[in-house]
This record gives C-alpha cells, sequence and structure tokens, in this order.
C-alpha cells in the first residue's frame, strides 16, 4: 500500500511540476503541431495524407519523451535533487516511472492535438487504425524515455537542451519521419536501422499497408534490443 500511494504521489508531483514549466509544456505540444501543419499538410500531396500524418504523430509523441527526460533530468541533477531522489528509501524506479508518466501524459496531449488537425485536413483512417498508430508510437516512447534519460545523466543542464535537439532533429530527418525513407540513398536506409524512430514509424506504418515490407517482428526485435541495451547503459549511469 505504502508503495502503491507513494508510487502515486511522485507521478503527481511530477505531473504537476512539468506541466507549470511553460518553457516545456508549449514547445512540446506546439511545436510539433506547427511542424506537422506546414509540412505534413500544406506542402504534403493528398495521396500521402496519411502516411505523413503517422510520420509527424511519430515525431510529435517523441519529443516529449526526449525533453522530458534529456533537460529535466539534467537540471535535477545539477541541483542536487537527483541525488536526494537516489538517497531517499524509496525505489529509482518511482522516479523512472513517474517521468515516464509525465512523458506519456504529454505525448497523448500532441496525439490529441495533432490526431485534431489531421482530420480537419481530411486525413481518413479508420478507427482501428487510429488506435493502432497512437498506441504504437506511445509505446514507442519508452525507449525514447531511455535515451532520454542516458542523455541526462551524461550532460550537463546548460548543454542539455541544445544536445537533445541535436539528438532529436537528426534523429527524426534519419528515420524518414519527415521525408519517405525510399527517397534516401541505400546506405542511409540501411543506416536507419540503428534508430529506435525508424522501426516505430515502420511498426505503425503497417497499419496502412505503407511500410517498406519487412516483417512486423523484425522490427519489434531490433526495437526491444535496443532498448534493452539503453536501459542496462542507463541503470549503470543512475546508480553511479
Amino acid at each position: 500500500m505504502l508503495s502503491s500511494t507513494s508510487m502515486i504521489l511522485e507521478c503527481k508531483t511530477d505531473l504537476l511540476s512539468t506541466f507549470r514549466s511553460k518553457s516545456f509544456v508549449i514547445p512540446a505540444t506546439l511545436f510539433p503541431c506547427l511542424f506537422y501543419l506546414f509540412f505534413g499538410i500544406v506542402f504534403s500531396p493528398d495521396k500521402a495524407q496519411s502516411y505523413m500524418f503517422i510520420n509527424y504523430l511519430i515525431f510529435g509523441m517523441i519529443g516529449p519523451a526526449l525533453f522530458s527526460f534529456g533537460v529535466n533530468v539534467a537540471l535535477e541533477k545539477q541541483n542536487g535533487w537527483l541525488t536526494l531522489k537516489q538517497l531517499a528509501p524509496v525505489s529509482p524506479y518511482q522516479y523512472l516511472v513517474a517521468k515516464c508518466a509525465s512523458a506519456i501524459s504529454f505525448s497523448l496531449i500532441v496525439a490529441l492535438l495533432m490526431s485534431g488537425l489531421a482530420l480537419m485536413a481530411g486525413v481518413s483512417l479508420a478507427l482501428t487504425q487510429w488506435l493502432m498508430v497512437v498506441a504504437i508510437a506511445l509505446i514507442g516512447t519508452l525507449p525514447l524515455c531511455v535515451l532520454g534519460l542516458l542523455l541526462g545523466m551524461s550532460v550537463s543542464a546548460k548543454a542539455a537542451p541544445a544536445i537533445v535537439n541535436l539528438v532529436y532533429l537528426p534523429l527524426s530527418l534519419l528515420s524518414g519521419l519527415w521525408l519517405p525513407i525510399h527517397l534516401f540513398p541505400e546506405v542511409m536506409q540501411w543506416c536507419a536501422w540503428l534508430l529506435p524512430s525508424f522501426h516505430i514509424s515502420q511498426l505503425a506504418l503497417k497499419a496502412i499497408d505503407a511500410s517498406l515490407g519487412y516483417m512486423w517482428w523484425q522490427h519489434f526485435l531490433v526495437l526491444l534490443l535496443q532498448t534493452i541495451v539503453m536501459v542496462v547503459v542507463a541503470k549503470g549511469k543512475f546508480q553511479s
């Protein structure tokens, strides 16, 4: 009972702290929506509307995961809050779960906003496809949370926003979230297999039969292995 109560309190505290940070809330929710509006709707051909929506949805949903961990953890490390959490008589996983809850909450807000834009733009997806895409993108935020934790534990608070952007934007571009991956040179297409966002995109695109054609379990297996490796490294950094 005590463990579950403290977990709820930890999640509530982290959510309130994050929602009160306008410098995080506004860019995390509006930036991907504006990006999708201009490049996924206005300058996108009608026949590619569903394809662009799925990829930009993933782009928008993984952002809060990277920034919530990458920037906030770096700030809390600098302010000594992270050290206090590590010394507190509660599981460190509660801290991580609370951070994940905040990231997922913002990802859902982004998903709702971008889905509204997509509906107004005439994107036509069945309800089951829509739910499948959002669910895959939401689950896909978890490995990005781990990546964000690694960044937050590795860089200073001052450098964190710039470093996270240097990871987030190229990660999105090279994964094919902005442009169809088949437009890239072949060597870049193979390099995309090293990026978790590429596999999230391919799994989601299977909902509209627009993936590159590989089996779903191949993407899932690579994504799982990447996540396990990052978790092991992040755990070592967090406990050090």
